[in-house]
């Protein structure tokens, strides 16, 4: 399960720049450092790439989620892949 958020954040010291903000759910079936810090560093390069943003004032943020506390229609994504 895949899920991303993305937001543009005031900066602190300027007011008028945005800092980009990319919230990444996932759950944690095969989910290792090394393919943690692959994903980062592909969301920072795509932000740099096709929105000219600063890879300096990218913040990515990977929050695991287990499938029993992530629902669709009413049941838990657990119940979901037992069926």
């Amino acid at each position: 399960m895949f899920l991303c958020n993305m937001f543009f954040r005031r900066t602190h010291n300027q007011g008028k720049a945005r800092m980009p903000y990319v919230n990444i759910k996932l759950t944690p079936e095969g989910l290792t450092p090394e393919k943690k810090a692959t994903l980062i560093k592909a969301v920072t390069d795509l932000l740099q790439t096709e929105l000219n943003k600063n890879p300096e004032t990218t913040v990515v943020i990977i929050d695991e989620v287990e499938t029993d506390n992530w629902g669709i229609a009413g049941q838990s994504v657990t119940e979901r892949r037992a069926k």
